[in-house]
């Protein structure tokens, strides 16, 4: 629910995601973070050894910068960047293999991951995966909620409903389809050469999920779309995302600093992200690159991404008997 207090937090932060280097932030770090072009910053197993000391960390954070937006890879499996302290939770795969109760697993995953990281300070999760699994790219594989767009949308509902109780936002991703193609991302750029009928299939659930609040995209070139990547397609993000399916939500890229992302500055790159579509953009892993693009980019504010923004701002968080009854069932 959008608030005052909310748009108006969102209105003092701008469109660049950073990381951190450690589990304390150096001098240069809380300069980066008050920069005003920064609005999120994106935490990492390195930033963590305890649940205390991130709860440190991301209080150190939000006293810097009041309302900046804390997110984290954490969808459960092999991709879960905290552990010592959290619950283990299952693949999305495996919750969907646990047949009539695959909806209440899926439910509860959304639940411990979203409570667990709003009771240490983290605002949002880049969950869920909504990549179909077609059994060919290795990066996605068991992080997939499902091998058709029904069961995709079906379980992602699920998962986010679990999400939305704990207070948490989500975001969708990799826009328009990571299955399909093989290579990963973060080491080369990745081909999907599927027709463009194809390609829609994979789209659908984005437009077919209301309460998705914000999207990722996916650094893959797509042929039906003349080998365009979809992060710096216009194409793909306003006619297919904003206008076709009739998104609304929030569109960050993926991490600029990929290879799937290689081409010119990164100064020219986020530039060409942004005006394609995207409303954030994320360097990680490289603080070179997010100083120089803090120093160079141009942009401008909208009532749009305000209200976007404000849109991921969480609730309060949550616990209790109902968290342990989640987990217990995620252990069952």
């Amino acid at each position: 629910m959008l608030t005052p207090k909310k748009l108006a937090l969102a209105h003092t932060l701008g469109p660049v995601v950073v990381d951190i280097a450690g589990t304390v932030l150096t001098e240069h770090e809380i300069r980066r973070l008050e920069h005003p072009m920064t609005g999120a910053v994106i935490l990492f197993t390195r930033n963590f050894t305890s649940a205390e000391m991130l709860r440190a960390l991301c209080g150190a954070i939000h006293a810097v910068r009041p309302g900046i937006l804390i997110t984290v890879d954490h969808e459960g499996g092999r991709v879960q960047r905290f552990r010592e302290g959290f619950t283990e939770v299952p693949s999305m795969a495996a919750c969907r293999a646990a047949g009539d109760q695959a909806q209440a697993r899926l439910a509860a995953a959304g639940y411990v991951l979203a409570s667990e990281l709003r009771a240490a300070g983290v605002d949002m999760t880049f969950a869920p995966v909504l990549d179909i699994d077609y059994g060919r790219s290795a990066v996605i594989g068991n992080r997939s909620l499902g091998s058709d767009r029904d069961e995709v949308e079906r379980n992602a509902r699920a998962l986010m409903s679990g999400l939305r109780l704990a207070g948490m936002a989500n975001c969708g991703k990799h826009f328009p389809g990571h299955g399909w193609a093989e290579a990963d991302s973060h080491t080369a750029l990745p081909e999907d050469e599927r027709d463009a009928e194809s390609l829609m299939r994979d789209m659908l659930p984005y437009g077919k999920l209301p309460e998705l609040a914000s999207v990722m995209t996916a650094h893959v070139a797509y042929h039906a779309f003349e080998g365009e990547v979809a992060t710096f397609s216009r194409r793909l993000l306003q006619d297919e995302l904003r206008e076709r399916l009739g998104f609304r939500g929030l569109v960050f890229s993926d991490d600029l600093s990929m290879k799937g992302a290689a081409g010119g500055s990164v100064t020219e790159q986020a530039e060409k992200a942004l005006a394609a579509g995207c409303d954030m953009v994320l360097v990680c892993n490289r603080p070179d690159m997010a100083d120089e693009l803090l120093a160079n980019l141009r942009w401008t504010r909208t009532p749009e991404f305000d209200a976007r923004l404000a849109g991921l701002a969480p609730a309060a968080a949550c616990g209790g008997a109902e968290l342990e009854e989640a987990r217990s069932l995620l252990a069952a």
